[in-house]
């Protein structure tokens, strides 16, 4: 009997790597050097210092606490969240986003749209002047 893997990674042909570096690598590195491999954005984010509800998060995350809920769109994701899942707020209701490694150096936010997709139908009878020749059912 095979074990059951305790992360939730998806099977990929090549291993995942971040500018040049394996997630293993990615997971020893300080949030400096680390910080340092992200576009400039996110860099001067971390440089600027987390606020206190962001902080709390982050820490979920570190000890390993199982059920995760925020409201905190703008977190960056980082190695250490790899594989963990967490519930986070689209303004409506809370969605459940599994981290995946392609995630890295993204925000939370990205991953939870907070505007439905607009998909118009036809135009109503009388809405348009050829409309009035189209047959009702």
């Amino acid at each position: 009997m095979a074990r059951k893997s305790t992360t939730r990674l998806p099977k990929r042909k090549g291993e995942f790597t971040y500018r040049g570096k394996t997630i293993e690598e990615l997971q020893q590195l300080s949030p400096e050097e680390f910080a340092e491999m992200l576009p400039s954005r996110e860099r001067r984010s971390l440089r600027r210092g987390l606020t206190d509800g962001q902080k709390n998060v982050m820490q979920q995350f570190i000890d390993g606490k199982d059920k995760i809920r925020t409201h905190y769109r703008n977190i960056i994701i980082m190695p250490y969240m790899i594989g963990k899942s967490f519930e986070l707020y689209n303004g409506k209701s809370f969605l459940k986003v599994d981290i995946q490694p392609e995630m890295i150096g993204h925000r939370f936010g990205e991953f939870a749209l907070t505007r439905n997709r607009v998909s118009h139908g036809s135009a109503g009878v009388g809405a348009t002047r050829s409309s009035k020749f189209v047959p009702l059912k």
